[in-house]
């Protein structure tokens, strides 16, 4: 049940700087001017719900942090949420904590194959996929999703003659696709396990944004639309998108089978890493039992925030143009329109507009002439951010 009533303000600037954020304070770090107006990195400008900040207050009043690890009603908080939320049943052994999703799919990529072996991803997409597998010293293929009348879709031909190519042992799905906003159906994801099952390859599904897709879009678990796969599939999940939390460090990771569960495991104490840190578990059992109404409200305010940038685009710079999300809290933006180099568009967006951005190429090298917004913002932020960018375009002549 919903502690207290106090839904949060979504429209409150709440100053971030001087907190140690990554999106505020390091601007001058990473090259960026003073002023710029930051809406790359993927955490929200809103504070958690109340019944987060509750249980972390709780357990600094108590003033005690020492070692930590999760109980059964830990696991039957996200057990419960997703049981609720997306008709998925979840098994207790199967649930492994870590302190991220990046950090799970790096553990992945070491269990389930071997330096040297090739790695399939699917860009435009999350730029840690690229780096979990080149870092560890894995071959990364890159199945490029169809951008195609302003949606993307999987060439599945292209898909499986890459995986029959390059003897691919694992596929890292996005879903939902970061940065695009695809929420696959139920059918794309059938077709990606009934390919991954006819060739033995392993599937890690990274499910980071489920709770955000947009009403007319369900997200459908990996596991649960193909269950026929679970013996070869790994599920990363965390509350960090879903409640602001990312902080926090807390992920839960799901592995039906049981030796890839005690591999996975295995590398993880071989990298030295044991249990989650007494906030991230207050936090995230917190959230999936109490959170459900703030999200529901956040869902209504992002809905809004997007129907403004598309409108505003529309009226006001129709040059740029929405790849229209189905799910995320992300806009992804085809500024090809603007007749920009890759190079000339970053320059726009920073120098002109004084915007900070996720450039496209990030996301993949066919990306250059997009860019990524963040919605989870005040309206008024967001608002700032547009009038700078039609200012910066109007500029061009």
């Amino acid at each position: 049940m919903q502690e207290g009533n106090t839904m949060p303000d979504f429209n409150k600037i709440i100053d971030r700087h001087n907190t140690n954020s990554l999106k505020h304070d390091f601007v001058a770090e990473r090259g960026y001017p003073e002023d710029v107006l930051p809406l790359w990195v993927a955490d929200m400008d809103f504070r958690a719900p109340e019944p987060v900040v509750d249980a972390l207050r709780r357990s600094v009043e108590h003033g005690i942090f020492g070692y930590s690890d999760i109980k059964k009603d830990y696991y039957e908080a996200a057990a419960n949420w997703f049981s609720d939320r997306f008709d998925w049943l979840t098994q207790e052994d199967w649930l492994v904590t870590t302190p991220g999703v990046v950090f799970a799919l790096a553990m992945a990529v070491r269990t389930l194959t071997e330096p040297g072996d090739s790695v399939l991803v699917q860009p435009p997409v999350y730029y840690p996929f690229f780096s979990v597998v080149k870092n560890n010293d894995r071959r990364l293929v890159e199945c490029g999703l169809v951008y195609e009348n302003g949606k993307y879709l999987i060439d599945f031909d292209d898909f499986e003659n890459k995986i029959e190519e390059n003897k691919v042992k694992l596929f890292i799905l996005c879903s939902p696709h970061n940065p695009v906003g695809r929420v696959w159906t139920t059918e794309e994801l059938s077709r990606i396990g009934d390919i991954c099952l006819r060739h033995g390859v392993y599937v890690v599904s990274d499910e980071i944004h489920c709770d955000f897709a947009f009403p007319e879009h369900r997200h459908h678990i990996f596991l649960k639309a193909v269950p026929e796969i679970s013996d070869q599939v790994i599920v990363c999940t965390a509350p960090s998108k879903t409640f602001n939390l990312a902080g926090l460090q807390a992920s839960n990771i799901w592995i039906p089978n049981g030796d890839i569960r005690r591999r996975f495991r295995k590398e993880m104490s071989r990298c030295g890493y044991s249990n989650l840190n007494l906030m991230g578990i207050r936090a995230c059992q917190a959230a999936y039992e109490n959170g459900g109404d703030w999200l529901e409200e956040c869902r209504i305010y992002l809905r809004e925030n997007l129907d403004f940038l598309r409108s505003f685009l529309k009226e006001h710079i129709p040059q740029i143009i929405l790849v229209e999300p189905e799910g995320t809290y992300f806009a992804w933006l085809d500024c090809s329109g603007l007749g920009l180099s890759g190079s000339s568009l970053n320059d726009l967006i920073v120098k002109r507009a004084g915007l900070w951005l996720d450039a496209g190429e990030m996301f993949g090298k066919s990306s250059s002439q997009f860019q990524r917004i963040v919605l989870a913002c005040p309206r008024s932020v967001l608002s700032e951010a547009m009038n700078r960018l039609e200012r910066a375009v109007k500029e061009l002549g």
